[in-house]
């Protein structure tokens, strides 16, 4: 059985991913410094809580549980913040990364499965945006994300490590049969932001900027699901087990939606309307960005198969079992490399 090292793996697709893996038959283990995951959102395997900054407790990690892959999903992703911190963003995107890769050839794991974004993009000439077009990122997000990139590519062209990577368009929706969501705080993505305006109707949705160029002058992006996105990791773990060439691959759907699309569902899905006011647009977000995943789908035979609508669903249903996000630690965790109290381990 083969085991995986999840970094990350108490954040939103992390813990997704975390699932998937149990379904898959995988052993695994996930790591997360906990400053925006949820323990209660790893409900299997074991989780270290330890910090990507340290490269000796990394290396110590992978020594114990000797994974045979990695997916790497740990970093700071929002653009805004970015924007203002951005020394925040190389420290624990590109440092930490930088941490996690000399670990992995320290101690042996051939394979590494990369959690990049289409910010690396930035304001594309030409939608869908297909694995060739050029990089050019607006926002330090998108490079520190970039950077990463280019590591691993020299990386293997060095040392021989092999990868895959992936670049997410707007991940979304909850995977309801586990109680698994989006729970960010604070939350920073719409679709979460306008079901709680929908739900709880005591503060508006902020839409920033309505004088694009698009269809209502509001920003279109392209809207995977969430289980569909981890079952493209399964793929590609699946793929590099059995001699995959390293790879780039875009994960989305190839469908647009504006944000007043978005609150168009939102509505339909919950019945309430959605209290929203305009402001002004936010540094660093292009007009739009959609996904060609015609590459993924030839190389992976990956298909996504959640509309927005069963998105928008699916996080609705999470909201209403969670109205507060998931519960807090019971206790805090003990770090790899202190003392252990016996039957430490968090399943």
């Amino acid at each position: 059985m083969h085991s995986v090292l999840v970094t990350g793996g108490a954040g939103y697709i992390g813990s997704h991913m975390v699932q998937a893996l149990r379904r898959g038959g995988y052993r695994m283990v996930a790591v997360d410094d906990l400053s925006e995951g949820h323990l209660a959102a790893v409900q299997h395997g074991d989780l270290v809580q330890e910090d990507l900054l340290d490269r000796g407790a990394l290396r110590a990690i992978l020594l114990r549980h000797r994974p045979s892959a990695i997916c790497h999903f740990a970093a700071s992703c929002k653009v805004a913040e970015s924007m203002e911190h951005p020394i925040q963003y190389y420290r624990n995107n590109v440092l930490g990364t930088l941490n996690l890769l000399q670990a992995a050839l320290e101690t042996g794991v051939p394979r590494i499965i990369f959690s990049s974004t289409a910010a690396v993009y930035g304001n594309p000439s030409e939608v869908p945006v297909t694995e060739d077009h050029p990089t050019l990122p607006v926002n330090p997000y998108g490079w520190s994300k970039l950077i990463c990139e280019r590591m691993l590519m020299d990386a293997a062209l060095a040392y021989g490590l092999r990868y895959v990577i992936f670049r997410y368009f707007n991940a979304a929706g909850a995977d309801i049969a586990s109680h698994l969501g989006e729970d960010h705080r604070p939350e920073t993505h719409l679709i979460p932001l306008a079901l709680k305006a929908a739900h709880f109707q005591d503060q508006d949705l902020e839409i920033y900027g309505d004088d694009y160029d698009t269809k209502d002058g509001t920003c279109i992006r392209d809207y995977v699901h969430v289980q569909d996105l981890v079952e493209a990791h399964l793929s590609g773990l699946e793929y590099l087990e059995e001699g995959g060439d390293n790879v780039v691959l875009n994960l989305g759907t190839g469908s647009g939606y504006s944000i007043l699309e978005v609150v168009e569902a939102v509505k339909a899905a919950t019945g309430l309307e959605v209290p929203y006011s305009m402001k002004a647009r936010r540094p660093g977000d292009p007009a739009i960005l959609v996904a060609s995943n015609t590459k993924a789908k030839e190389v992976l035979e990956w298909e996504p198969t959640q509309d927005l609508d069963q998105i928008v669903s699916s996080a609705y249903e999470f909201l209403k079992l969670h109205p507060e996000g998931y519960p807090a630690a019971p206790a805090p965790l003990v770090g790899y490399g202190t003392p252990e109290p016996e039957q430490a381990e968090t399943e």
